[in-house]
């Protein structure tokens, strides 16, 4: 590795959550029987606790070449954190919401419905989109003023969805250091906090956060 990856490997591998946290410089699967792994093959992968109230995973992503002709070495442009939300995935199996700052043109696949919220700021910051065959109001009725209201605040491009059963946060980088990783995984642990207040307010089912989150164990039992 370069200059730039090893001091990014240090960051990440130093980095102190809420609770225990594990580096690895290439996240593996987890073992055979046990719960599904998250980041999968990602670089510089933490799992645990990564921040109050949030356990998951977060690995390196939108790797980019730097350096020069004879040292040439990859280095993330942003942050993906993933936790496995299976009491959300009932509620809106599936969902993307995409900066449309992080693009000079967004292109809709076919394949997906544009979904509109009453904000006009976060339809001006954000394309929300579900899968062509899925009702779009689960997710309106999912998203509170408040809670569209908190995503235009945050002061990065971001993306973020459920799919495979897996809420993803999508963190780009403004610089490689401790304090935007500390910032990047704790709006990520905010985003999985207000999604579980939104369902608890609409009374729907929901796991206590936990190590089941990040594949460390086994849901608990309803």
């Amino acid at each position: 590795m370069g200059k730039e990856s090893d001091n990014w490997q240090q960051i990440v591998s130093s980095y102190e959550g809420a609770g225990e946290v594990k580096w690895e410089p290439v996240g593996g699967i987890n073992p055979v029987d046990g719960p599904v792994a998250l980041c999968v093959g990602g670089s510089n992968r933490l799992t645990g606790q990564l921040s109050p109230d949030f356990w998951g995973a977060s690995c390196d992503a939108d790797e980019e070449e730097v350096g020069g002709f004879m040292r040439k070495e990859l280095v993330p442009t942003a942050i993906l954190a993933k936790a496995h939300m299976p009491d959300l995935a009932k509620v809106v199996p599936a969902f993307n919401v995409e900066s449309i700052e992080a693009r000079e043109v967004v292109k809709q696949k076919v394949s997906r419905r544009k979904v509109e919220f009453e904000s006009l700021e976060f339809n001006k910051r954000f394309l929300a989109t579900v899968p062509e065959d899925h009702d779009p109001i689960a997710l309106r009725e999912l998203f509170s003023p408040g809670f569209l209201e908190w995503t235009t605040t945050i002061d990065r491009e971001v993306d973020f969805g459920i799919n495979d059963r897996q809420l993803w946060f999508l963190w780009r980088l403004k610089e490689r250091s401790a304090e935007e990783l500390k910032l990047a995984l704790v709006n990520a642990g905010q985003l999985f906090r207000r999604l579980h207040a939104e369902m608890e307010e609409e009374g729907i089912h929901t796991y206590p956060a936990g190590p089941w989150n990040a594949g460390l164990q086994a849901f608990p039992a309803d």
